[in-house]
């Protein structure tokens, strides 16, 4: 029995890739020599590091200094671009909220920076199915802490954790929780405990009428 669920954003409620490409290219484009040649696959290979991490790869030409503040830059300019025009959810995402939401509090813990998760929020009007969010920009920590963090703040028993990325998987590994894979998202990775190709799996694997049926 899971008594909570956190969930990742990028590959695992929504695709934000393209939107965020375009921003990110305008900045390359005002503020670089470099050719702005990113694209949402680019990008899908890069989500679920850190910003630095992300920054260091881009703009590998620049001083580690320069880097931060253009990473920052392209951060700004996508929250503006992802207000303007909110990425798509995953199908199938509304519906998975609105029945988990009734028998488990929801989170989100995320590797971005300050701010995308309230943009997430606010973008696609689903912030009244959160109870509360945590990303490295909000404390400085990665993942994992921010996974303890959120279990500790909340006093939570059973929680599992939903990502895309053997990222997300490792980090889970460090909190020591399940980690459920959303395998419609932008990474692979082996030996999760649960694998869903839709958010509606999520439904039955975890609504309790279910249990009896789906639980390995």
């Amino acid at each position: 029995m899971i008594d909570s669920i956190i969930f990742d954003v990028d590959g695992t409620l929504w695709d934000s890739t393209d939107v965020v490409a375009d921003a990110w290219n305008q900045i390359m484009e005002k503020e670089t020599d470099m050719t702005p040649n990113l694209t949402g696959t680019v990008l899908k290979g890069l989500f679920g590091r850190l910003l630095p991490d992300i920054a260091a790869v881009i703009f590998h030409e620049y001083p580690k200094e320069r880097q931060l503040e253009l990473i920052e830059a392209c951060c700004a300019k996508e929250h503006e671009a992802l207000l303007a025009t909110p990425a798509p959810v995953y199908p199938g995402l509304v519906d998975a909220l609105s029945i988990l939401s009734r028998h488990y509090p929801l989170y989100i813990v995320s590797n971005c920076q300050a701010g995308y998760i309230e943009v997430f929020l606010e973008a696609t009007g689903l912030g009244h199915y959160f109870k509360g969010h945590l990303c490295p920009g909000d404390t400085g920590k990665a993942k994992a802490d921010n996974i303890r963090t959120i279990i500790e703040q909340n006093h939570l028993q059973h929680a599992v954790y939903v990502g895309d990325t053997d990222g997300d998987y490792k980090a889970t590994r460090e909190a020591g929780i399940p980690f459920v894979h959303a395998a419609y998202g932008f990474g692979q990775t082996e030996n999760p405990d649960y694998t869903i190709t839709s958010p509606m799996d999520l439904v039955t694997l975890f609504v309790p009428e279910n249990y009896s049926k789906t639980r390995k």
